[in-house]
């Protein structure tokens, strides 16, 4: 019992280390053995029929479960204090699944416009193709989307910050508001990670990783999760079992293992982050910098209640339009020019080969997306070096 106290006790940094790391290991490793086996064997029928069914623990099969797959599950589970968690291939598959395991013909999804690219793609183009009504609300008018949410749907699904315009929803109110209709409600996490913002305190019924961006924070391995209430995480569970967008175990070790550093690697992201922030809305070449650590920022006041850290991802647009961004952005010596976020190494990117580029320019004109907008995702690089680098690409813009 005072173990289980303690445990309960834990900040996230022990548990970022500890959690899903407790159970039996082969020949006593202290690290989570990679389970590269497709099936797992018995001894008697008896003792694999248990298995099965699930009324003893074990594994017969990786598509449906495996042992490193388990401890990463349960390692964001306790991150997140939800109370059961599963795993998918890519945050995609985890969006895709959750929306397909918990809605049917003639029911009705209340969201945002901005969504991330792919996901916005499911609202727009797939869903309607099996009679699933989808209102689209502008993400910043919470009245909006109350009256949305207050017209009837099934679930309401929420991103905060938004990738790429870092917006915020006020995850409270709206999870309020589908209450009082019935509505599951649930909330993309991955640019706030745990560590910074936790939805299910806030009311949501799910919340969504793509644990390949700040989860795993080293670029190398695609996964995806999902934590919330047990009796919703089963069904999600059971159709991705199914149709099996599983987590291979040789990713869940590599995120198993950068999540150990998450609450250090998010620390100085977010630290990055509001210093680039600052920096860049005093600089002439900037048009706007998208960021909720910002006062300017239209929500800064629900970032601050909502969330202990304001992430490590911020956007910005320069002056001049997109032509500028592709002049601007070569220039750049610490930055990889990449689709990814949430990494130890910076990223950078405009929209249009980054989180929409499955988009056309109307498509994100409407979401809202500028063409000149750059997303940004600092790294847990000195953040002197950063400003400078920013610095020395902007000035060169106007050089002769």
């Amino acid at each position: 019992m005072d173990q289980e106290k303690s445990k309960a006790a834990a900040g996230q940094g022990t548990r970022a280390v500890w959690s899903g790391e407790r159970g039996e290991r082969w020949q006593g490793a202290t690290q989570v053995p990679v389970a590269l086996s497709a099936s797992f064997g018995y001894r008697t029928v008896e003792e694999w029929l248990a298995a099965a069914l699930g009324k003893k623990a074990g594994h017969i099969y990786s598509r449906n479960t495996n042992p490193t797959v388990a401890a990463f599950e349960e390692k964001i589970r306790d991150l997140e204090d939800a109370e059961a968690a599963t795993s998918f291939s890519s945050g995609m598959a985890a969006i895709s699944n959750t929306l397909f395991a918990l809605l049917s013909p003639g029911d009705r999804v209340v969201s945002i416009k901005d969504t991330y690219g792919g996901t916005n793609k499911i609202f727009l183009e797939f869903l309607p193709r099996f009679q699933i009504q989808v209102s689209l609300c502008d993400t910043t008018d919470h009245s909006a989307i109350e009256t949305a949410i207050a017209q009837g749907c099934r679930l309401v699904y929420l991103e905060s910050p938004t990738n790429p315009t870092i917006k915020i929803v006020d995850i409270a109110r709206v999870a309020e508001a589908a209450r009082r209709r019935g509505a599951l409600v649930v909330v993309d996490n991955t640019f706030a990670t745990p560590i910074n913002q936790q939805p299910l305190r806030l009311g949501a019924d799910l919340v969504i990783h793509s644990a390949t961006k700040f989860l795993g924070g080293h670029a190398d391995a695609l996964g995806g999760a999902v934590c919330g209430r047990k009796d919703l995480v089963d069904r999600i569970f059971h159709f991705r079992e199914i149709n099996g967008a599983c987590l291979e175990p040789m990713s869940a070790y590599l995120l198993l293992r950068g999540m150990k550093t998450l609450h250090l690697r998010v620390r100085q992201q977010n630290e990055n982050a509001m210093r680039i922030a600052e920096f860049l809305a005093s600089h002439r070449a900037v048009e706007k910098v998208f960021y909720p650590g910002l006062s300017s920022h239209q929500n800064h006041d629900i970032a601050r209640r909502q969330m202990s850290g304001f992430g490590g991802v911020l956007s910005f647009a320069l002056h001049g339009g997109f032509e500028t961004v592709k002049k601007f952005l070569p220039r750049l010596h610490y930055a990889n020019l990449a689709a990814n976020l949430g990494a130890v190494e910076t990223v950078a990117g405009p929209p249009a080969t980054t989180s929409h580029v499955e988009s056309t320019a109307a498509e994100r004109a409407a979401s809202g997306i500028p063409e000149a907008l750059i997303r940004y995702s600092a790294g847990i690089e000195d953040a002197d070096d950063l400003i400078a680098d920013l610095r020395q690409a902007l000035e060169s813009l106007s050089a002769k």
